[in-house]
């Protein structure tokens, strides 16, 4: 479809990277685009032999036919960015909007000496809440004014909106998940703006009419950095024996861990509207389901979860 939107369906970490990497390979977009908070979310995706943990960019990278895109909604470290484009090697097809707002020391200074912030609520420390503060503000720097930038600099939306009007395929790559939606979240614990499908076409300039896919990503059982509320959460020592225990890619930290959440599925699913679900780690959940391509090679126990997955939400797992 011409313009999918890649969303978070739980409290992050579900796997949207991958996801959109491999749907970049698959479909072989014009665009990929960036949207969410900014270099608070860490995408990993493993590309000819190298891992990429990457924070600014897209995982779609991969397709090295697509233009990479990050939306004027999107925070920018201008350190994190350009040392994602000379790892990756995306200089000459990279794109920042020149309204995107950037994240200065004093931000990630205010990050992590607020004690509400680093300690009650959980945050990563990397700026991004204080940055959004100062927006909100209208004081804080643009994308337009810092030199090392200048070079990529690109009307982002008009890239984007020309390639949908022409029959192009574009990706939106989220970050973050629904339950840390400043919006529709666990507020307070939740992060500085709202990540579900509506704003992430908004971050790079898309209006509703123009969106054809939203694939909402699940993680088969749930996971969550930070504090917060957390209903289906399990002990850490049953995280490690079942083998589904966790560490966060930007922070280090290890994830909270928890079984599958129907109710907080249904309501994302709601909100986002949702037309197809990406399900993944099903075969960390259930043995036997490791390098299968096929869903009829699947596991009976594997297939059984993704069903009752599919009935509970009325969506499709695809």
């Amino acid at each position: 479809m011409p313009c999918t939107i890649i969303a978070g369906g739980q409290w992050g970490d579900e796997g949207k990277g991958k996801i959109s990497s491999f749907l970049s390979l698959k479909d072989e977009p014009t665009k990929v685009a960036r949207s969410g908070v900014g270099p608070n979310a860490g995408h990993t995706v493993h590309w000819k032999g190298e891992e990429y943990g990457l924070r600014e960019i897209s995982c779609g990278f991969v397709q090295e036919k697509a233009e990479v895109l990050i939306g004027p909604g999107v925070l920018i470290n201008p350190e994190v960015v350009l040392d994602e484009i000379e790892k990756t090697g995306i200089g000459e097809r990279i794109g920042i909007d020149p309204k995107c707002p950037i994240i200065e020391q004093k931000h990630i200074e205010q990050d992590k000496s607020s004690k509400h912030l680093e300690s009650e609520i959980g945050t990563t420390g990397t700026g991004c809440g204080p940055a959004n503060s100062e927006r909100a503000n209208r004081s804080i720097k643009l994308a337009r004014e810092i030199d090392e930038l200048e070079e990529f600099i690109t009307d982002v939306p008009k890239k984007i909106n020309e390639g949908i009007k022409n029959g192009e395929k574009v990706i939106i790559e989220g970050s973050q998940g629904f339950g840390l939606s400043l919006y529709f979240g666990t507020y307070p614990y939740v992060t500085s703006k709202d990540v579900t499908a509506s704003s992430l076409a908004a971050d790079v300039g898309v209006g509703p009419t123009s969106v054809d896919e939203v694939v909402l990503v699940f993680k088969s059982f749930v996971s969550r950095v930070g504090a917060g509320p957390f209903p289906t959460e399990m002990s850490p020592e049953e995280a490690e024996a079942k083998g589904i225990a966790e560490t966060a890619t930007v922070t280090g930290r290890k994830r909270r861990i928890g079984e599958f959440d129907f109710d907080l599925a249904n309501r994302s699913a709601m909100i986002n509207g949702a037309t197809q679900l990406a399900l993944t780690n099903v075969d960390r959940l259930f043995d036997g389901n490791k390098g299968v391509k096929e869903y009829e090679e699947l596991t009976k126990d594997a297939k059984k979860f993704i069903e009752k997955v599919e009935q509970n939400i009325g969506t499709p797992v695809t």
